[in-house]
């Protein structure tokens, strides 16, 4: 018999499948997932009003909302991955040709300044392309999870009724991140994104992390092991996902799972979804500096601290 109900928010990925079918249940608990269509709303729900008690959430997201008094914790199962190269569209009409023309213009972030997805591909821009990112007037379309977050002055809303894409088409934005258009007059900023998101894998390790798990720290403190549960829990379901990855025998196989297939090629690996601190150590820190250097976190964390005392020396 389960000690606990936990309800629980996830999307439906095949490193989850066993979770979601009940095949795999967290030791002396059970999972009851909530359906939430639009799983960002899940985010916004939890970081607002702690509505879940195991959730889904994004890296920057969760580490804005601990920064600002939030009671969860993260453990280090590290749920979606992706690469980011792509993330950056321009209108081929005009004139922007290369990443440092950005700089002194506007940029379009899906969302809010925070979202992960804009994080990363800010820091490939910076890093990669040398774009000085103060000097571009960052545009929102929406606004924070983090109520309590106040970005910098270089950051403000999209006008009342404009869409991003409305505002490329117009050359009011010079680029928008995160949004996706479907317009032959669009192109990615990055010339050939794939090759030069699968250069930066092999040749700096970037496998950049956008999602990982939290835990409402009520529960963590009435359960000391209830994190290395959860985290075991998830762990179990990705290694049956893994093994039918490598075998080529998932049901049916999605853009999600040829992707993890092909970082298993790139980099030889025999997992590409890998849990626990550790082997995740530099991508956090890439991470972490990046969001102090666009002015999200004021401070760089511990690693540690951002994860369950339980949770902290596992790696899966």
């Amino acid at each position: 018999m389960a000690d606990l109900n936990l309800r629980t928010v996830t999307r439906a990925q095949g490193n989850n499948r066993a979770l979601l079918d009940g095949t795999v249940t967290p030791k002396g608990a059970g999972f009851e997932f909530v359906d939430v269509p639009v799983l960002v709303q899940g985010f916004r729900r939890m970081v607002r009003t702690l509505e879940f008690d195991v959730c889904e959430m994004a890296l920057t997201t969760y580490l804005t909302a601990k920064a600002h008094g939030v009671a969860f914790t993260a453990v280090p199962a590290f749920l979606v991955r992706g690469f980011h190269h792509n993330a950056i569209t321009v209108d081929t009409r005009h004139g922007i040709s290369q990443p440092k023309d950005l700089e002194g213009r506007k940029v379009g972030v899906n969302r809010g300044y925070t979202v992960t997805t804009g994080v990363w591909a800010r820091s490939i821009l910076a890093g990669e392309y040398g774009v000085d990112l103060d000097s571009v007037t960052w545009v929102l379309s929406g606004d924070e999870h983090v109520a309590e977050y106040r970005p910098p002055a270089n950051v403000v809303p999209a006008p009342a009724g404009r869409t991003l894409d409305e505002m490329l088409t117009s050359e009011e934005l010079a680029a928008v991140v995160g949004v996706e258009i479907d317009s032959a007059d669009t192109r990615p900023l990055i010339p050939h994104p794939d090759e030069a998101a699968h250069a930066a894998l092999q040749q700096r390790g970037l496998w950049p992390i956008n999602h990982l798990v939290v835990i409402r720290d009520e529960l963590l403190a009435e359960h000391p092991d209830l994190g290395r549960r959860v985290f075991d829990a998830f762990a179990e379901s990705k290694h049956g996902y893994v093994q039918q990855l490598r075998a080529g025998t998932l049901p049916q196989e999605t853009a999600t799972d040829r992707m993890h297939r092909t970082v298993m090629e790139l980099t030889g690996w025999d997992d590409p979804l890998p849990y626990g601190i550790e082997p995740n150590r530099q991508v956090l820190e890439d991470l972490i500096r990046s969001a102090v250097d666009q002015k999200i976190l004021d401070r760089a964390p511990r690693i540690e601290d951002a994860f369950t005392p339980d949770t902290r020396d596992v790696v899966a």
